[in-house]
């Protein structure tokens, strides 16, 4: 089915021509229409054409009310203030945009492609080798989910990179370690757990080091061990995948916990690039783009100086030869444009990485790799606050496991969803399993409904409570539709465009008509929170709604049909926003 025109871009048509008819010269001319408190909406446009044409902008807007046909779609169109038009939709447009929306047989309730997609290649949640997953990892994650779903959503060709921590000297002590030690990690994949390989990682990474801090031949030998790894030697090779491998078992149990799908051929990490890096300082340094200085290969820029006023320089290759961050992000720069063909560079990380990035990003388009045509971006995001606005942190100090947290935020939540268990008949199956969905949905909304750019305080109490602006009180909105269908008996949800509209069903209904544009707009902005408080005005709509509106004991059986089909139409574009979130809507709660 061919996407709907949404009521917005009807009145906007409607206006249009009425403004060319007035004044010729504004073909085309923005009429700048808003949803507006005080009609369904607004067109401000008018005072800034009437300046341009040195016109009366009062006198304009009346020439253009006179021009404006009324009936179908617009009811009422009414001059105000300086110029403003204020209009009134039609009833009757309202419910029959909303019918098309609903026979949208492909799911997409009417949302249209965007005009361009083009190849966005998105880097995100991005673990270390044989470290523990902390609350820090949280939200590239959650974002870069999000983003993956929205910008798939739109039609955009999307490639999902996560390009983990599997490289460097750190390794050099492992590898040693379990050379001498060949049995610490010998098991078969399927034996162990998410959980268990991490206690095995982090039981050998802690004797390794103190073997390392405490024997000086130990020590000699893993550092060779870090040249051998540069190398390419075989058998070091061998002995660093199963750290790989082992790390891996770890990080689809964490992101299976996130309800998060991570594909096995995205992770690309540090060392995916190795190959690449010293073409890559050859030709930054054949253009000019980086030049030696102390032996070492540097990018200057001339608006980037350090505290005492030097210039602060992009380290590419370290005076003694070796790679740094800036190198294999260069590379994959160049494997990503080049090889992957991305019109969109995406890059889901900690705010406090700007600096590298801009100078990243600054130093492949010198190098022509970033262009007019090929841009790269930086999703940069703030920290995760505790309660006090501090890091969060455990009350020891140590960094909050991201493994602990989203259990806690389970437990909390199957504790909500248990209290009402029995007033809708969940059985305990259903009580684990809408548990899980509600405290890994509250945890993920908290994060997205706060603008990426900020940091939030992590409120586990906030984040499961059925009031306020959570995931939670969204669901149950979802499992709320859900109860009122079921038990509507043979009364089925059927469109009735003939019928008047309470004022509480036509705010619910132009809230309706905005979804599409919404998530356009959303996918094109990169601003996932917009799609969080959409969801919320729109459950904050359907709540005013109950309250105003019966819908089972409606005045007559159309009504009843009516309001039957604008709880459900609600109800599915709950749940294709929340899933377009990464949240999950469980029908009963």
């Amino acid at each position: 089915m061919a996407s709907v025109t949404s009521l917005s871009d009807s009145v906007q048509q409607h206006l249009a021509s009425a403004l060319s008819a007035a004044l010729p010269e504004a073909a085309g001319a923005d009429p700048l229409l808003r949803r507006s408190d005080r009609a369904d909406y607004q067109a401000n446009g008018i005072l800034a054409l009437a300046k341009k044409a040195k016109a009366n902008p009062r006198e304009l807007a009346t020439q253009v009310v006179a021009g404006i046909v009324t009936g179908e779609v617009i009811a009422d169109v009414e001059v105000s203030g300086p110029g403003f038009l204020n209009i009134t939709v039609a009833d009757r447009a309202i419910t029959e945009n909303l019918a098309a929306r609903y026979a949208d047989d492909t799911g997409r309730l009417g949302v249209p492609y965007a005009e361009h997609p083009g190849t966005t290649v998105i880097d995100y949640a991005q673990p270390n080798v044989a470290k523990e997953m902390h609350v820090g990892h949280l939200r590239s994650a959650v974002i870069g989910d999000a983003m993956v779903r929205l910008l798939e959503f739109t039609g955009e060709n999307v490639v999902r990179r996560h390009h983990i921590g599997d490289w460097g000297t750190q390794f050099g002590m492992l590898i040693q370690y379990l050379d001498e030690h060949p049995h610490e990690l010998d098991h078969k994949e399927s034996e162990v757990s998410g959980e268990e390989a991490m206690s095995n990682l982090d039981r050998l990474y802690k004797t390794a080091r103190r073997l390392f801090d405490s024997d000086e031949e130990f020590k000699t030998r893993a550092r060779r061990r870090v040249v051998d790894l540069q190398a390419g030697d075989e058998k070091t090779l061998a002995i660093w995948q199963k750290f790989v491998d082992e790390s891996k078992i770890y990080f689809f149990s964490v992101f299976d916990k996130l309800d998060m799908e991570v594909r096995d051929p995205d992770i690309v990490g540090e060392s995916g690039y190795n190959d690449m890096l010293a073409e890559t300082c050859r030709l930054l340094e054949e253009s000019g783009v980086a030049v030696r200085s102390e032996g070492a290969l540097c990018v200057f820029f001339d608006d980037i100086k350090g505290p005492e006023g030097n210039p602060v320089p992009l380290i590419v290759q370290k005076s003694d030869g070796g790679y740094g961050y800036a190198a294999t992000d260069l590379s994959a720069i160049r494997d990503r444009v080049f090889h992957l063909k991305a019109t969109t560079l995406l890059y889901v990380v900690d705010a406090r990485q700007a600096l590298h990035f801009r100078m990243v990003f600054e130093t492949a388009r010198r190098a022509g790799w970033l262009n007019d045509d090929v841009t790269a971006v930086q999703l940069a995001f703030g920290t995760v606050l505790g309660k006090d606005g501090k890091p969060f942190k455990t009350r020891e100090g140590e960094t909050v496991k991201l493994e602990n947290l989203l259990d806690e935020a389970v437990e909390r939540a199957t504790a909500v969803v248990r209290e009402k268990a029995e007033k809708v008949g969940l059985t305990e199956d259903e009580i684990v399993e809408n548990g899980r969905y509600v405290g890994v949905g509250a945890v993920k909304y908290a994060d997205l409904s706060t603008s990426a750019v900020r940091d939030y305080k992590f409120d586990l109490d906030q984040m499961v409570s059925l009031n306020g602006d959570t995931s939670v009180y969204l669901q149950y909105a979802y499992a709320r539709i859900q109860s009122i269908l079921r038990k509507a008996g043979e009364a089925r949800p059927a469109a009735h465009p003939e019928l008047a509209l309470a004022p509480a069903e036509r705010a619910l209904g132009l809230h309706l008509d905005q979804f599409a544009e919404t998530v356009l707009e959303v996918a094109a902005a990169r601003e996932p929170h917009k799609m969080a408080a959409y969801l919320y005005q729109l459950a904050s709509l359907l709540t005013t709604f109950y309250d105003q509106c019966p819908v089972l004991k409606a005045d007559s059986p159309a009504q009843v049909e009516n309001r039957l089909f604008l709880v459900d139409l609600t109800a599915r574009t709950l749940h294709e926003g929340m899933a377009l979130l990464g949240i999950r809507t469980p029908g009963k709660l």
